[in-house]
């Protein structure tokens, strides 16, 4: 018996995040943690959750599991999100201009930048003496 899921794929910074939605009980796992669990953080848990309600579906109704990589806290909250919106789009395309208008669907191009040569930082410069 194979299960039938919808999978979004979230990326953000340096943190990848493959969330999996399915019909089922309500259960949200992030790697194999519940994901209250996961992310204690105040607020974090309600933003990954943004995209089910402004599609007006209800917790209760899909399984979704995540396997996220990488990165600190804010990054794989923001990759969460963006995988269940993708998945969410999958599983309905009509959710589509929703998820576009709220935001969820734009991914967050903005990445540590480099550090360059002569300077000790990406734009801080080594401090200037006359003499």
């Amino acid at each position: 018996m194979t299960v039938q899921y919808f999978e979004g794929i979230g990326r953000r910074k340096e943190s990848t995040a493959r969330v999996r939605l399915m019909s089922g009980s309500g259960k949200f796992e992030v790697n194999e943690k519940a994901a209250e669990a996961y992310f204690t953080r105040t607020g974090d848990f309600e933003a990954i959750l943004a995209p089910l309600s402004a599609a007006g579906q209800d917790r209760g109704l899909f399984d979704i599991t995540v396997k996220v990589l990488g990165g600190g806290v804010t990054g794989q909250t923001d990759a969460v999100q963006l995988g269940l919106a993708r998945a969410l789009t999958k599983l309905d395309p009509s959710f589509g201009p929703t998820m576009r208008k709220g935001g969820f669907l734009t991914r967050d191009p903005r990445v540590k930048e480099r550090k360059k040569p002569g300077l000790k930082r990406a734009r801080k410069a080594p401090t200037y003496t006359k003499r």
